[in-house]
């Protein structure tokens, strides 16, 4: 059991809740928006398993690139504290991506491709760019924002691998949402490492350029992804619960970019890394909903 729940701390569980609404979301959202209906039940399931398999072998892979970091920030981690051998978490960072390649081949070409180049930006960024330039966080937001697209074309091909309807603007915008606000997750997530970072060598952009700078940065990131957030509800035909939900809980989050603007400290930091995930998870929770309530939870097409 030690071991095993060793396993389970690499996927991050803290952020369970955002890596497995963000694929179901674009999931759902991706039938809605082209169709007007619900998805199949095995394709919706495995869809969003297969993403959260994609999203979660990235992590495992980037923590065992950083087990000396950690051994500084994170000494606890299962990494670091030697629960598990780098070897081992190589292993199962492999088999999760082994999981979302045959997910991805089974339901499209299209969302394989999208998984390959998703992986390819995540490498770069873990195995070279995060110890060689500040702006490695362009490597992960370019992966990160991949992962729904990859979700969308697994529902709903854009026709180019696989006969489709073509790509609808939503997927662009929802994938372009998921870019920029996830540039400002990250480099949250980085300001809270900077001691460690600074120790060790490692140019991010909080080590660089200071975290004062950095949450000036953070919160035009996350004022264009609520903007953007607030487009996709209109360019994908969904109601007043997601419209509401997205006002609600981006002003909600634009005030904790302030205070962290106000209050430029690694702690700060931590916190809005962990209230980003949260809003994400609600923001994924509100379109999920919205779309089950204007399809009138139909079981139509086998949801």
């Amino acid at each position: 059991m030690h071991r095993f729940r060793a396993h389970i701390e690499l996927l991050r569980p803290p952020l369970a809740a955002m890596d497995l609404a963000m694929p179901a979301a674009a999931a759902l959202l991706a039938v809605y928006a082209v169709e007007g209906a619900l998805p199949p039940m095995l394709p919706f399931i495995i869809a969003s398993l297969g993403a959260y398999a994609a999203i979660t072998s990235s992590y495992v892979y980037n923590d065992c690139c950083d087990i000396d970091v950690d051994s500084i920030a994170l000494p606890n981690r299962p990494l670091p504290s030697a629960m598990l051998s780098k070897r081992e978490a190589q292993l199962w960072s492999l088999f999760l991506f082994l999981v979302a390649g045959a997910v991805a081949l089974y339901l499209n070409p299209e969302s394989f491709a999208i998984l390959l180049t998703a992986t390819l930006l995540i490498t770069i960024y873990s195995a070279w760019a995060k110890r060689n330039t500040p702006f490695s966080w362009i490597f992960v937001g370019l992966s990160f924002g991949l992962v729904p697209l990859g979700v969308w074309l697994a529902l709903e091909p854009a026709g180019l691998l696989k006969a489709g309807p073509g790509l609808h603007p939503a997927a662009l915008i929802l994938a372009a949402m998921i870019v920029i606000t996830d540039w400002g997750f990250t480099n949250c997530d980085a300001s809270r490492d900077v001691a460690g970072d600074k120790e060790k060598g490692i140019p991010t952009t909080p080590a660089t350029f200071g975290i004062a700078a950095t949450a000036k940065m953070v919160t035009g990131f996350w004022i264009i992804g609520v903007i953007l957030s607030l487009a996709l509800g209109l360019s994908a035909g969904l109601g007043w619960l997601y419209l509401a939900a997205a006002t609600g809980a981006g002003g909600w989050l634009l005030l904790q970019n302030l205070d962290f603007v106000r209050h430029p400290t690694p702690e700060r930091g931590e916190e809005l890394f962990y209230q980003s995930a949260n809003y994400r998870a609600v923001l994924f929770a509100a379109i999920i909903a919205d779309v089950l309530l204007r399809t009138g939870l139909s079981l139509g097409t086998g949801l």
